[in-house]
């Protein structure tokens, strides 16, 4: 069955990044449309597929992290503003009944993005 994931490793820290906030959006529309907000687990993890089975289409779609307020929660001394205050990853859908699975790495001056199995 076809889903999205995703998890999110803080290589600063070397630990899962519990406690970010992430907004999924559908782009095909004429305006983003939330689909979407999930906060990741204390293993990085979001409880579930961000969308799965049939709400799950062939599209473009739109991932918003929110790394600053995850840094900052955690007492990461950050300038204002911060040199990254989202990840915004646009990936699309071409065949919904794969698995589309995105691992990223944060760190507070950088991030890393994949496509992951």
């Amino acid at each position: 069955m076809g889903r999205l994931t995703t998890h999110i490793l803080d290589i600063s820290a070397g630990v899962p990044a519990a406690g970010v906030r992430i907004d999924l959006h559908a782009l095909d529309a004429v305006a983003p449309k939330l689909l979407v907000s999930v906060t990741t687990g204390n293993d990085g993890r979001c409880p579930g597929p961000l969308i799965a089975e049939q709400a799950l289409r062939a599209g473009r779609y739109g991932l918003r992290f929110h790394l600053a307020e995850y840094f900052r929660h955690r007492g990461v001394a950050l300038p204002d503003p911060a040199f990254i205050e989202h990840a915004v990853i646009e990936l699309g859908i071409a065949d919904p009944t794969e698995h589309y699975h995105v691992p990223l790495l944060i760190a507070p001056w950088s991030y890393s993005v994949y496509r992951g199995g």
